[in-house]
């Protein structure tokens, strides 16, 4: 099942809650949050206050990306805050199997992220605990950068390790995802797409929601 995750980074702040309306109107099913200390990547967004005021705002799940250091601390504080799913860096986590369970045991989805330099063979003794596994097709910290062509066999390889182990993690990826790369990731087996520009940085997020979601789908009919 494909799913389209809006990305609020792009979005209107000043118009979140519309903005976040609009693009589940399109068809977005998730509500991805881009959350940055200014350590792990060079850039600083958002944290559990704004989770806590968006959950108000919305019924879907709120998909919490933390690239930050220490997610660990601050895990419990995004849980109460209303986040539904976690994911944390396999670069930033020292102890990844503890951080996967910690999530859990406060009731959100764990998840992965490996950055472009990262192999899928870093994730072999997590795969069994994750609930999916995120691919960064740019290098995280900003918006609206060019997509990476080595995710797509990434994803592809995450696919087939999924069915070699009988497990049944979701994938998903997140960079660059727009009209003209998401028939590509869709085939090579992502199924959660993560979308900021092409669905917040120009015209209206639902119209712009719809014909990448409509694009996703019809990819899925031409999977190999």
């Amino acid at each position: 099942m494909i799913e389209l995750a809006p990305s609020i980074l792009a979005a209107d702040f000043a118009h979140l809650a519309d903005q976040v309306a609009d693009a589940t109107a399109g068809g977005g099913a998730v509500v991805h949050l881009d959350i940055m200390d200014g350590h792990f990547v060079p850039n600083l967004t958002m944290g559990p206050p704004l989770v806590r005021s968006l959950r108000k705002a919305t019924d879907l799940p709120l998909d919490c990306h933390l690239m930050i250091e220490n997610a660990d601390q601050f895990i419990p504080e995004f849980c109460e805050a209303g986040a539904n799913w976690i994911s944390v860096h396999q670069e930033a986590c020292v102890h990844l199997d503890r951080t996967l369970h910690l999530i859990k045991d406060h009731g959100c989805r764990a998840g992965v992220v490996i950055n472009p330099a990262t192999p899928v063979e870093t994730l072999s003794e997590v795969l069994e605990l994750a609930d999916y596994i995120l691919v960064m097709s740019v290098n995280p910290g900003f918006g609206a950068q060019k997509f990476i062509p080595g995710a797509v066999h990434k994803i592809r390889r995450l696919a087939r390790l999924r069915a070699q182990r009988g497990l049944g993690y979701r994938i998903e990826v997140d960079g660059g995802i727009d009209l003209g790369t998401v028939a590509e990731v869709v085939r090579a087996g992502a199924e959660i797409l993560v979308a900021g520009n092409a669905i917040f940085g120009k015209g209206d997020p639902k119209v712009n929601a719809r014909e990448l979601l409509k694009t996703a789908v019809e990819a899925t009919l031409q999977k190999v």
